[in-house]
């Protein structure tokens, strides 16, 4: 999968037909509306410098698509009141869902990317039986309905799961950590009849947290829950390397001896030191009341976070090395990362040969729910972008 986030886009009529470079036009116009939320004709025509008549058929286009408004108007100290032309983010809406060990997660993501409904169920993952498949077809009507959004309106539904997936987001390629391995998209989402596609939720949750951001173009996204994943972005796009495995910083070896085995059968894995599960497990699976116990000064816990925090600054240090980009934290633990950044920070400069400081590179995920079901929906945002 190749995302890209979108923004105002340079337009090149080198080789374009006349067709394209009408929608180039036309996407340029609708991003701009977008970018400012609401303009007159005029100030597109002189910004953009296009013809009154190319804009003009333009936002005709957009008004009979659902996607601007044109009930305002802008105030005009010299004369009539300007039309206002105003983009409407909940025009279209996708779905995304993640499908975790214990849970089936559902929102409704609009044009600006923003979760404007959320459902979640506690269930344990069994692909197997057909009733947790209806369940997740359930969890999406749900959803949808919660969201007011009409059938014609919905662009997708984009399936975030816990493994790689092939290059056309029909299988799963690589599913060990639920032992789901060659599972069928159509399967999985048998009772959803809507267009949907599989997305690795690593690689979901990292878009969705640099694709709100458009300061970030390069970073590298730290998932630090159940199990422990990554995903590369480079110039706004994931990478995934030459076989869908590209960020698999879950099984970079870290412990040179023995350790603890991982689900892939190997050990010394740096999924086994710094999953979410190294922490909860003090509290019987509850990570809100681990960080509970910490912040009470909970001497158990405390040792536990030391630990933890040393091996995660040694894999950004790691990181930083390879990559020289941001290095976003999100996952479970990202969730609560926020009030230890100073301490994190601190570990990860000890170690840093060029002086530079981690303050100025790590950042604290801006999902602090539903980031890879959110970035699951994003795909098909993206696809209405590039297409309108």
């Amino acid at each position: 999968m190749e995302v890209k986030k979108t923004g105002k886009t340079e337009m090149s009529t080198e080789k374009l037909s006349a067709n394209e470079i009408k929608t180039k036009n036309r996407q340029m116009i609708y991003s701009y509306i977008r970018e400012r939320g609401s303009v007159s004709k005029q100030d597109i025509v002189v910004d953009m410098q296009l013809s009154l008549p190319t804009v003009t058929s333009n936002l005709e286009f957009l008004k009979k698509q659902g996607l601007i408004d044109t009930s305002r108007k802008i105030k005009n100290t010299g004369g009539r009141n300007a039309t206002a032309f105003t983009y409407i983010e909940n025009a279209r809406l996708a779905i995304g869902v993640d499908i975790t060990e214990r849970h089936i997660k559902a929102v409704a993501v609009n044009l600006s990317g923003e979760i404007v409904s959320l459902v979640r169920r506690r269930i344990k993952f069994d692909l197997g039986d057909d009733a947790y498949l209806k369940e997740i077809g359930e969890v999406v009507e749900c959803v949808k309905k919660e969201s007011g959004v009409k059938e014609e309106n919905l662009l997708g539904v984009g399936i975030s799961v816990p493994g790689l997936i092939s290059d056309d987001g029909e299988y799963v390629a690589y599913g060990l950590t639920l032992d789901f391995t060659g599972y069928k998209k159509k399967e999985i989402a048998k009772y959803i009849p809507y267009r949907s596609r599989l997305i690795h939720d690593s690689y979901a949750a990292g878009y969705g947290e640099t694709w709100s951001d458009q300061r970030i173009r390069n970073a590298f996204y730290i998932s630090l829950s159940n199990s422990v994943g990554g995903a590369v972005i480079i110039d706004n796009a994931i990478y995934e390397g030459n076989t869908q495995k590209g960020g698999e910083i879950g099984h970079m070896t870290v412990v040179r001896d023995g350790g603890e085995q991982c689900y892939c059968g190997k050990r010394g894995c740096f999924d086994t030191v710094c999953r979410a599960g190294n922490l909860d497990q003090y509290t019987d699976g509850d990570l809100e009341e681990f960080f509970n116990c910490l912040k009470a000064g909970d001497e158990n816990a405390r040792r536990l976070w030391d630990a933890y925090l040393d091996d995660l600054a040694m894999a950004i240090h790691n990181i930083k090395m390879l990559f020289d980009g941001d290095i976003i934290l999100g996952g479970y633990v990202g969730a609560y990362i926020k009030d230890y950044m100073k301490d994190l920070c601190q570990r990860v400069d000890a170690r840093d040969p060029f002086e530079d400081r981690s303050e100025e590179f790590l950042i604290e995920c801006q999902y602090k729910v539903e980031a890879a079901a959110a970035g699951a929906a994003l795909y098909f945002i993206d696809e209405f972008f590039d297409h309108i």
